[in-house]
C-alpha cells in the first residue's frame, strides 16, 4: 500500500471505478463538468486548476474569450463539480510595471505552500514564460517576478520546499507551438531567482513509447507519497492529422526529484470521448490539477478536453502506482 503524504479530504469528488474497467483512470460519467460557455464571454474553458478552500473548493480557470483572448478567472464550488466562475478575469496587483502588462495568461496551476496559494501560469512577456502570483483569499492576487526567460511553458511548483528551496518543474520551449520539449527541475530560495536546473525526463524517440515522442510537460502539482513524488504529465505525438495529447505518470525521488524511479511506458489515459476528440483542438487531454485524500488514497483529476471544456476523472494512488510499476521503462 502506498500512502499519500498530506491532509485528508473527505469531501473529495468521487465515483467508483466501473466494474470490469481495466485502465487506471476512469471518467466522471457526467463530463464535461464545465462547458465552454459557462460564462457570457467565454468561447472555451479548459486547462484549469482546483484546490480545497475553506468548506469547499476554489479554482483558477483558463477562459478563452469569444475574441479568443486568453486570460484566467477565479471560480468556487461546494462539491468540486459545479463551479460558479467569475465573469471578470483576475486583476493582479504588481509593483513592477514592466511585468504587469498582460500579453496573455493561460494553463494555470495552484499550489498551496506554507500560508498562501501560489498561482503559476503561462505568461506572455516577449514570448511565453512562467508567471507567478499568490493569493490568500482568491479575491486579491499579487504578481511577482516571472520565473524564467522566454521561452517556457507548464510551470508547476512542488507543494513544499525541498532541501530548503522552492522547487518547480517546467518545459523550456520556443516561441511557437513547440515541436519539442523535455521536463526540467529548477529551484529558488526566494521565488524570484531560479537556478540549479536539472534535466528530469526527455521525449521518447522511436517506437518504444511513441505517444510521448514529440514533447512532454508536467501536469498537476506533484503528489507526495511515501515512495516518492507522483508526477502526472502529458505526452504528445505528432501524427499525420496533428498533435495528440495523452496522459502518463512517473515516480520521482523524494529528495532529488530530477531522478526518475519509474516512468510509464504505456499512457494512463487517452482521448476517447466526443468531448476529448472534438473541439477547438481535437484529440487533447491536458491534466492541470489533482485533489487527494490521504485517508483513502483517492485522487480526482481535472483536465482540459480538446482545448474546449473541462473534465473530471478518478483514480487511487495504489491503482496508479501499481499500473506504473507494471508498465515502466528505463528513461
Amino acid at each position: 500500500m502506498t500512502k499519500i503524504i498530506g491532509n485528508s479530504l473527505p469531501s473529495i469528488p468521487w465515483q467508483d471505478r466501473p466494474e470490469g474497467y481495466e485502465m487506471p483512470i476512469w471518467r466522471y460519467d457526467n463530463n464535461p463538468i464545465i462547458k465552454r460557455d459557462a460564462i457570457p464571454s467565454s468561447n472555451s474553458i479548459f486547462n484549469s486548476a482546483v484546490v480545497p478552500f475553506k468548506d469547499g473548493y476554489a479554482g483558477v480557470f483558463r477562459c478563452d474569450s469569444k475574441s479568443i483572448s486568453m486570460d484566467i478567472f477565479t471560480g468556487f464550488s461546494k462539491d468540486g463539480i459545479n463551479f460558479d466562475i467569475s465573469h471578470d478575469p483576475i486583476e493582479f496587483q504588481c509593483e513592477e510595471e514592466e511585468i504587469s502588462k498582460c500579453e496573455f495568461r493561460y494553463d494555470p496551476r495552484i499550489c498551496y505552500i506554507e500560508d498562501r496559494y501560489y498561482v503559476t501560469w503561462c505568461n506572455g512577456y516577449h514570448g511565453p514564460t512562467i508567471g507567478i502570483g499568490y493569493t490568500f483569499d482568491f479575491k486579491e492576487f499579487h504578481q511577482i517576478e516571472n520565473a524564467f526567460l522566454p521561452f517556457n511553458r507548464n510551470g508547476v511548483l512542488f507543494p513544499r520546499k525541498i532541501n530548503g528551496k522552492y522547487a518547480m518543474l517546467s518545459r523550456p520551449s520556443d516561441n511557437g507551438h513547440t515541436p519539442f520539449g523535455d521536463i526540467f527541475y529548477s529551484q529558488s530560495t526566494d521565488l524570484t531567482y531560479w537556478g540549479h536546473h536539472r534535466h528530469v525526463m526527455e521525449t521518447v524517440k522511436g517506437n518504444e513509447s511513441a505517444w510521448q515522442s514529440t514533447k512532454i510537460g508536467p501536469g498537476p502539482i506533484p503528489i507526495e507519497t511515501d515512495e516518492g513524488w507522483l508526477l502526472i504529465y502529458h505526452g504528445v505525438i505528432t501524427t499525420c492529422n496533428g498533435f495528440v495529447y495523452r496522459m502518463g505518470c512517473a515516480l520521482l525521488d523524494i529528495d532529488e526529484p530530477w531522478k526518475v524511479k519509474y516512468r510509464s511506458k504505456n499512457y494512463i489515459m487517452t482521448p476517447l470521448t466526443n468531448y476529448e476528440c472534438i473541439g477547438d483542438v481535437p484529440n487533447v487531454i491536458f491534466p492541470c490539477a489533482a485533489l487527494t485524500d490521504s485517508d483513502t488514497g483517492r485522487i480526482a483529476l481535472y483536465y482540459g478536453c480538446a482545448d474546449t471544456v473541462t473534465g473530471l476523472a478518478f483514480t487511487t494512488v495504489d491503482i496508479l502506482i501499481d499500473y506504473l510499476k507494471k508498465n515502466s521503462f528505463d528513461r
